[in-house]
């Protein structure tokens, strides 16, 4: 089941162009010009219900304005939303009900008030149930043990503790969608794992649909079955993260150490180097496996020890970007 369906998404804006030099200063003051710019490009894809998805870009690819566009917060220029049946451009109270929206570096918290009362005010204003509350506050805490900083001003919250309790104010309506925004941004190691423990565990918990744009790789690693890549407005590839590896890089290195100096061949993988006892083949994952490479050029000579290198996920959506013709992030 498909909780959001996008259709032929297009958002341009008007850029207003303006001369340089004093005279063109002058003459801005008078005349303007304007262009009209594509920030999302015709892009259509649908996301069933329960699932984690990336969406990933370079900065100016379109992820924000997208996001945006799916919350109700801007109007597309053209094309269809629809999230859990609804347009959030037409009926963006009953959408956002069901949203919830977590930006990286811009918190919803309120900093002139503790923590645990800006939950109480979030309560009132999407009328939440007492017994509600109270369950998705427990559940809640005992992911992010919030127990311990819940009398804090947010001011003085750091922030690993107001991220967290960014989550946790998203998450007390009990949305179907979550937007997360940068979630990671800034975190140290523990904080980040927070987070990530959080994405899995309330996806897993209450089948809600998030979608993740990042620019942590790691976060896609570990958290996303599905990888949508936009550039500049356009979606170049939307799989899963095995497919794309499998695609961009469909190479492997099996590192080997014999016993002692010697060459073994073999019909299925290239020997690309020999020095002394060691030994690199590269190999292609859809003809033969790792094990079974292994297990042939053992037959021939004694093998002391094994290593094997996977295409790094930084330089697999590199070559994407590249290929799209585009800088990095």
């Amino acid at each position: 089941m498909n909780i959001i369906e996008v259709s032929h998404l297009i958002k341009e804006y008007k850029k207003i162009k303006k001369e340089s030099g004093l005279r063109g200063a002058v003459k801005n003051l008078f005349v303007q010009k304007s262009e009209t710019v594509r920030a999302v490009d015709d892009i259509s894809f649908a996301i069933e219900k329960g699932n984690i998805v990336g969406y990933i870009g370079p900065n100016g690819a379109g992820k924000s304005t997208t996001v945006k566009m799916l919350s109700g917060i801007l109007q597309p220029t053209s094309g269809e939303i629809l999230v859990n049946g609804i347009s959030p451009q037409r009926d963006r109270k009953r959408v956002v009900q069901n949203l919830g929206v977590v930006f990286g570096q811009r918190s919803q918290l309120n900093w002139d008030l503790r923590l645990g009362e800006t939950f109480e005010l979030l309560k009132r204003i999407y009328q939440i149930e007492d017994k509600t509350y109270k369950d998705n506050l427990g559940m809640l805490n005992e992911i992010f043990q919030i127990d311990c900083f819940i009398d804090t001003p947010v001011r003085q919250l750091s922030l690993g503790q107001r991220m967290r309790g960014d989550l946790v104010a998203a998450m007390l309506h009990s949305p179907d969608v979550l937007f997360l925004d940068e979630p990671t941004i800034g975190l140290d190691v523990e904080a980040k794992y927070s987070v990530r423990k959080f994405i899995k565990e309330i996806n897993q918990r209450s089948q809600t649909t998030i979608i993740l744009t990042t620019h942590d790789l790691g976060d896609i690693q570990e958290l996303c079955q599905r990888v949508i890549i936009i550039n500049e407005g356009k979606i170049i590839e939307d799989g899963s993260l095995d497919e794309l590896i499998d695609k961009i890089a469909p190479y492997r290195h099996l590192i080997i150490d014999f016993y002692q100096s010697t060459t073994v061949p073999h019909p299925h993988a290239e020997l690309i180097s020999v020095n002394e006892a060691r030994s690199v083949y590269r190999f292609r994952k859809d003809q033969i496996t790792a094990a079974r490479l292994i297990e042939d050029i053992s037959h021939t000579a004694p093998i002391k020890e094994v290593g094997l290198e996977e295409a790094k996920i930084d330089d697999i959506i590199r070559t994407v970007y590249q290929q799209g013709n585009v800088a990095e992030p």
